[in-house]
């Protein structure tokens, strides 16, 4: 049959194939351009997304708002930004040394001891003009006292109560309920007993105070001569870490001036180092419970989060891990 055929009808056939192939081959390069044209279209779409969306926009500013925020907090000013200011550095008071604080770590608790002592400083010097007003009896118990050593502290002391049945107010022995007692009756009674100045109630002293403990112990243990050029007023006093340098209180802490129950050397530095340590529980009494329940939460959560990674890890392997295969349909038209 195909023996008959003329020349020109099986050149025309042989035309028509390549024509053919031509034609599949040209399409199947279309295809796969098609195919690299539209998967680098969606990884730009995606990254132009990523760039342009308000999320994005969000997140690199608030990155930003505290990178310059944390920055500000531990060095005080931008690098290339100027500050003016109406007083001079005298005015704030020289910056305290940051000391090593023994309840400073992470893990690290205060010590009772200290606390102990820190409370005698505070009952023996600084109870007369200072208040502790946020501290009941009770609060030592466990701490630096025993129950029965709080007890006696605070029937050497009475309280006003009542009013009892005649309707009078009476005088009764402490507690271990009541609070601290204050050495002024009132505010005005302690601005006259301390010529105008109102001494400062000290169970938030550490908190309220930039520089917190250190700065606490600086102004304990700073006091010294007016430099030249700087003149301080009658009843005044000279301390360089207090704002303006002039200070109502005068210098408390002298050596020897308390004798400790346990034999330590009552030295400046050791009661202002105690006393410091003494209101700084004051301030957070809860401080070495918060750490232990810190450590316990740590370590849960991080137990729980290499559980959660595991089961994640299981639950999702058989899907991360298969192999699809693509038969493409054969090209019926070879």
């Amino acid at each position: 049959m195909l023996s008959r055929l003329p020349v020109a009808a099986l050149k025309s056939q042989s035309a028509l194939g390549a024509s053919r192939s031509t034609f599949s081959t040209f399409r199947t390069r279309a295809t796969s351009q098609v195919r690299f044209a539209s998967s680098s279209s969606a990884s730009s779409a995606t990254l132009e997304s990523l760039f342009t969306s308000r999320a994005s926009f969000v997140s690199a500013t608030l990155f930003s708002v505290g990178s310059i925020a944390w920055y500000t907090h531990l060095y005080g000013s931008l690098p290339f930004i100027g500050e003016v200011h109406a007083n001079s550095l005298a005015d704030d008071g020289l910056h305290p040394t940051a000391y090593p604080w023994s309840h400073k770590g992470w893990f690290d608790s205060f010590d009772h001891s200290s606390i102990r002592r820190g409370f005698q400083v505070y009952r023996e010097v600084c109870a007369a003009c200072h208040s502790l007003d946020r501290i009941a009896w009770r609060n030592l118990v466990g701490v630096s006292h025993t129950a029965d050593e709080a007890r006696l502290l605070a029937e050497d002391l009475e309280y006003t109560d009542g009013p009892d049945d005649k309707g009078e107010m009476f005088q009764r022995p402490g507690k271990l309920a009541d609070y601290l007692p204050s050495p002024y009756p009132n505010e005005e009674a302690a601005r006259a007993g301390n010529g105008g100045a109102l001494p400062p109630d000290l169970s938030l002293i550490i908190k309220a105070r930039h520089g917190g403990a250190d700065y606490v112990f600086s102004l304990l243990t700073g006091y010294i001569d007016p430099p030249a050029g700087v003149e301080i007023r009658d009843g005044m006093n000279y301390n360089p870490y207090f704002p303006g340098g002039a200070i109502s209180m005068a210098r408390v802490l002298w050596d020897n001036l308390v004798e400790y129950e346990d034999g330590t050397p009552a030295t400046t530095s050791q009661m202002a180092k105690d006393v410091v340590t003494f209101l700084n529980w004051a301030a957070e009494p809860e401080h070495d419970e918060r750490k232990k329940m810190g450590i316990k939460a740590v370590i849960l959560f991080s137990a729980l989060f290499a559980i959660s990674i595991g089961v994640k890890r299981f639950k999702w392997t058989v899907i991360k891990n298969r192999k699809i295969f693509y038969n493409p349909p054969k090209d019926l038209n070879h």
